[in-house]
């Protein structure tokens, strides 16, 4: 790890901002709770930013420290991956909103001494990045090498690439979106409405007290289906049942695929906020990186020097590879270097979590080749 202080695991840094709102209003101070990985080189010139997705958090190549589990890009950040610190200084940022030390619903307010939460303001992908810039200019960084992502973490990259071109040399999108959908809103939707109609959500105000786990266990199961494919769900579970020989004729877990996404909700609540759940969602919600040019994507990156790659999967119904397509196309448009390849797996918009040799080594390849550019 690099001798300064300010690099290294379960790091946590109060910055006086303030941070801008697309809202119009300022957040200041903002807390980001990051990890690091690899050493920064002496003209600053390997930094790899991981921008992870809407439960994730910094812990991608470390144990994750409530559930004991690996990190959750181990198979694409580590010694002899794609992203290997022995060659970058990885960065992974805990988003702004969320609840793994970043500033968000449940963090305290300063002025009142009490949880924000829904007291903290609304914010944009956008505003995420935005803090994210502060704290690389807090480490000393005003360049990466990448900025890397998949689901909002794609979304995130390609703001990084839309705010600050002069500070990314190139920029990996996978299983991601440029807007989101009114399907998309739709299922978030759900999920927003499953948390506050829980009993114990009170206006948000439950820290302290009982949290609304069981609306935040619906909105996960909600939202896991659409991370997984129809083939791999019948792969995996068909109409199997679970841990019987016929029907209960009840409403008890009576086929596995039941049981299996009662423990995701289940054992989602244990370590996220609802709150952050509900801000999080609004903020992909509110996602359409064209919005702010008239709608037109190729003028969001009107003269970019930033090298693209794009990976998309095609069983995601979640963000499906027409959308990398339309922003390929927009890349195009706007006279960008873009690569982009669709990859086949079973496993829906997960995959980009998976074992994928394919995408690793489209990734490896196309950082090898912007390396020292």
């Amino acid at each position: 790890m690099d001798g300064n202080t300010r690099f290294g695991l379960d790091k946590k840094a109060t910055l006086l901002g303030p941070v801008r709102l697309d809202s119009g209003a300022e957040f200041a101070p903002v807390e980001c709770a990051y990890e690091t990985y690899g050493t920064l080189n002496a003209d600053k010139s390997n930094a790899i930013l991981i921008c992870h997705a809407l439960t994730g958090d910094q812990y991608v190549a470390s144990t994750h420290p409530v559930t004991g589990k690996a990190g959750w890009w181990m198979r694409m950040v580590g010694p002899g991956k794609p992203i290997d610190p022995a060659r970058h200084c990885i960065i992974s940022i805990n988003v702004m909103g969320s609840c793994m030390g970043s500033s968000g619903p449940a963090s305290i307010d300063p002025t009142t001494g009490a949880p924000y939460a829904m007291g903290f303001p609304v914010i944009t992908i956008a505003d995420m990045v935005r803090a994210q810039a502060l704290l690389l200019d807090y480490l000393g960084i005003d360049i990466l090498e990448a900025v890397v992502g998949g689901s909002m973490g794609g979304m995130q990259a390609l703001s990084w690439a839309a705010l600050y071109p002069e500070r990314v040399r190139s920029a990996v999108i996978i299983a991601s979106t440029a807007r989101h959908s009114a399907q998309n809103i739709a299922f978030h939707e759900v999920g927003r409405q499953a948390i506050m109609a829980d009993p114990s959500w009170n206006n948000g105000a439950y820290y302290g007290r009982e949290a609304p786990s069981a609306g935040l266990a619906v909105a996960r199961m909600a939202a896991h289906i659409t991370y997984l494919s129809e083939e791999g769900l019948t792969e995996k579970f068909g109409r199997r049942l679970q841990n019987r020989d016929a029907k209960s004729f009840g409403f008890d877990s009576d086929f596995q695929v039941e049981s299996y996404l009662r423990h995701q909700g289940l054992s989602f609540v244990d370590r996220f906020d609802a709150n952050s759940y509900l801000y999080i969602t609004r903020a992909m919600d509110y996602f359409d990186l064209a919005e702010p040019h008239d709608g037109v994507l190729a003028k969001t990156f009107a003269g970019t020097k930033t090298r693209f790659c794009l990976i998309s999967f095609d069983s995601d119904w979640l963000y499906p590879t027409a959308e990398s397509r339309r922003i390929v196309h927009a890349l195009n448009a706007a006279g960008a270097a873009a690569s982009f390849v669709e990859l086949s797996s079973p496993f829906g918009h997960d995959a980009f979590l998976l074992e994928a040799a394919e995408m690793n080594r489209i990734v490896d390849g196309f950082l090898r080749a912007g390396a020292g550019k």
